[in-house]
C-alpha cells in the first residue's frame, strides 16, 4: 500500500537522491480534527519474530509469490533466506508485511502488525541448509539487538495458528536457535511438575491459543519433541512447566 503524496517534485538528475531523502509521504489527518503535531512519536516496533518456511521450490519462485498478485490475493514478508544463505529483504521493518495471517500469540492477536516475517527457502520436506540457518541467527541477532525485540519472542508460523499451519515443521532446528539464545526453550533440569498442574494453562501461558487443542499440542511437540502428536505425555509435562516457569519469572507480553 502506497501512502498518498500530497505534491511532486521536479529537480535535476543531479539531486535525485537528495529528492527521495527530502520528499517523504506524510502521515493520515483526520479531517474532522485540528492539527496540532507533536513530536512525540515514533514507528511502530515489531515485538515478536515469525518463522516459515516457503514450501516453494527455489528462492526465484518465493520471490515472485512475495512480491506479486497471487490466486489467493497478495503475501509478503519482510526477510526472505536462501538455502546459500542470502538474505533478501522486500518490507521495511517498520513496514506491516503481510505473512502471518489470523491467528494468536498469547495475547497479541494482529500478528502482522506486531511481528517481523521470516521466510525460509525451504520445500517443507526437507533439512534446513546450513548456510541458511547460519544466516538466520545471523539475522536474528541484527533484529532482536536493533529493534530490541526479546530474544524469546522467536516462534514459528503454526505456534500462532496451529490449527492452519505447520511450518518450519518438524525439521526446523530450533534446539540450535535456542543453544544461541533464541527462542523459549527448556533450560536446566526437567523436574517433576508441582502437584495440580494443569498442563492447558501451561500451554496457555506460553502463547498458544487452545481454540483447537489437537492442533495446539501438534504445534507445540513440533517446535519441542521435533514430531506431530496430539497428546501429551508425561515428558511433555515436564517440558511445560519448565517453560511456564520460565514465563512467569520473565513476561514478555
Amino acid at each position: 500500500m502506497h501512502l498518498p503524496r500530497h505534491r511532486c517534485c521536479t529537480l535535476a538528475a543531479t539531486f535525485a537522491l537528495a529528492l527521495l531523502a527530502a520528499c517523504t509521504t506524510v502521515q493520515r489527518r483526520n479531517p474532522i480534527a485540528t492539527w496540532v503535531p507533536s513530536a512525540n512519536f515514533d514507528q511502530r516496533h515489531a515485538v515478536i519474530i515469525v518463522l516459515h518456511y516457503t514450501q516453494q521450490h527455489s528462492v526465484e519462485e518465493s520471490l515472485s509469490t512475495l512480491r506479486g498478485e497471487n490466486s489467493t490475493g497478495p503475501v509478503s514478508a519482510h526477510y526472505l533466506i536462501g538455502k546459500d544463505g542470502r538474505i533478501f529483504q522486500l518490507v521495511p521493518d517498520g513496514a506491516r508485511a503481510w505473512h502471518a495471517g489470523n491467528g494468536r500469540w498469547g495475547t497479541i492477536t494482529d500478528l502482522n502488525s506486531a511481528s517481523i516475517g521470516i521466510e525460509l527457502d525451504n520445500d517443507g520436506a526437507s533439512d534446513f541448509a546450513e548456510p541458511q540457518v547460519e544466516s538466520l541467527l545471523r539475522l536474528l541477532d541484527d533484529l532482536t539487538t536493533r529493534l530490541m525485540i526479546p530474544k524469546t519472542q522467536v516462534i514459528g508460523h503454526a505456534d500462532m495458528a496451529p490449527s492452519r499451519k505447520q511450518d518450519p515443521g518438524p525439521r526446523f532446528p530450533w534446539s540450535r536457535l535456542a543453544a544461541a539464545g533464541y527462542g523459549l526453550w527448556p533450560r536446566g533440569e526437567l523436574g517433576e511438575p508441582p502437584a495440580g498442574f494443569d498442563p492447558w494453562l501451561a500451554l496457555s501461558a506460553i502463547g498458544y491459543a487452545l481454540d483447537d487443542r489437537p492442533a495446539a499440542v501438534r504445534a507445540y511437540r513440533e517446535h519441542y519433541r521435533g514430531d506431530r502428536a496430539t497428546a501429551l505425555d508425561a515428558q511433555d509435562l515436564r517440558i511445560l512447566a519448565n517453560l511456564a516457569a520460565q514465563r512467569a519469572k520473565r513476561p514478555t507480553q
